[in-house]
C-alpha cells in the first residue's frame, strides 16, 4: 500500500507539539485590525490548540 501524501496547506499552519497535541495560530489577524481591541490583537497572537474532536482528522492530513 503507498503512503499517504502531505496535506501541504494543512502542514502549513499547523504542528505537532512533543506530547502530541496540535498546535495553531489563531485567525482573524490579517487585516481590518483597527476596530480590533489592543488586548483582542494580543490575545490572537498567542498560539492555540486543536480540540480533541478534530486532532485524528488533522494528524491523518499532516
Amino acid at each position: 500500500m503507498p503512503k499517504m501524501k502531505t496535506r501541504k496547506a494543512v502542514a502549513a499552519r499547523f504542528s505537532t507539539t512533543g506530547t502530541g497535541k496540535i498546535k495553531m495560530m489563531h485567525d482573524g489577524k490579517g487585516h481590518i485590525l483597527t476596530k480590533k481591541s489592543r488586548k483582542r490583537k494580543r490575545n490572537l497572537r498567542k498560539t492555540g490548540y486543536v480540540s480533541k474532536q478534530y486532532e485524528k482528522n488533522i494528524k491523518e492530513m499532516i
